[in-house]
């Protein structure tokens, strides 16, 4: 029994440890690319009915999940009420008034119609915009929805000024379920496969199932920065449905641990002013980060 449960064990741990990393590249950022083309039709579906399906329940979650107290709270607390502020993946624009000097970006050119401030449509991998820009970047809900997501963390980075700030609140340990509506859709649907998976819902939505693999990746993950470099941004890649948005997350192209991502920013010398310490963010979910970023000398001699 105990050898069966160790296999059991390792089996689930290595099916869901994050092996996905994103070198440093070039990214070729294509203007239909199948990403841009289902949030350009998203929002355009938007602005021609009134059922507005994608936007109608991205704004809903946002009011249940308190996002803008949220954002409002940040704003406050590290007094950015007068900051140059950058949301990326602005989406329907509902923090746009937080502050009065805001820019969106987002992938879909059609989200425009959302936005009385200045608006950018580009891909968040890689920002037109000139370095240290900022004095504080937002993202909420948007980082599990980008190919290359180290890639977008670096260019946030270099976005933002020498000590500025960032919020990062990614949908974190997005399921692989959501692409087919394991969670929503009834049995009928599906073929005595899909039946089973879905039966499995309740299980693999458990804290106990979770923590089987979540800690022991941690902790694999942990021993990486021992080197005293910066590591690399791991991550699950994801299958998005792009044709039919059963649940939130459907389109989701990747898993993200928040403790992967305060590992990252740690060992690039970053401060996390909300993560408490090393044990408490072990033992964390669910966290929105919020980032002091390291000075870079160079850039540093050339602000000033």
């Amino acid at each position: 029994m105990l050898i069966a449960w160790i296999i059991f064990a390792a089996a689930v741990i290595a099916s869901h440890f994050p092996y996905r990393t994103d070198p440093p590249q070039k990214i070729d950022v294509q203007a239909d690319a199948p990403e841009q083309r289902f949030y350009d039709q998203a929002y355009l579906e938007a602005e021609r009915q009134k059922e507005e399906k994608y936007a109608r329940l991205a704004r809903e979650a946002a009011r249940n999940q308190r996002v803008e107290e949220m954002v409002a709270g940040f704003v406050r607390d590290y007094r950015l009420e007068a900051a140059h502020v950058l949301d990326v993946g602005a989406g329907t624009g509902i923090l746009q008034d937080q502050v009065a000097d805001y820019t969106a970006l987002d992938i879909s050119a059609t989200a425009h119609r959302y936005f009385h401030k200045r608006f950018v449509q580009g891909d968040a991998r890689a920002m037109p915009f000139p370095d240290g820009e900022f004095d504080a970047v937002w993202s909420v809900w948007v980082l599990e929805h980008v190919p290359n997501p180290e890639q977008a963390l670096r260019e946030m980075r270099r976005v933002v000024k020498p000590n500025g700030l960032l919020l990062l609140a990614p949908a974190w340990m997005a399921s692989p379920l959501a692409a087919n509506g394991y969670g929503v859709r009834p049995y009928r649907d599906f073929g005595i496969g899909g039946k089973i998976v879905k039966a499995t819902v309740p299980i693999q939505s458990s804290p106990a199932f979770q923590a089987l693999y979540v800690f022991p990746a941690r902790a694999i993950r942990w021993l990486s920065t021992l080197q005293n470099k910066p590591t690399a941004f791991h991550y699950r890649a994801l299958t998005p449905n792009y044709e039919q948005y059963w649940q939130a997350d459907s389109d989701a192209v990747n898993s993200m641990d928040p403790y992967e991502a305060y590992l990252w920013f740690k060992s690039r010398g970053d401060v996390c002013l909300n993560c408490g310490s090393d044990r408490d963010m072990f033992l964390t979910s669910g966290l929105a980060l919020m980032i002091r970023v390291k000075p870079d000398p160079a850039r540093v001699a050339t602000a000033n």
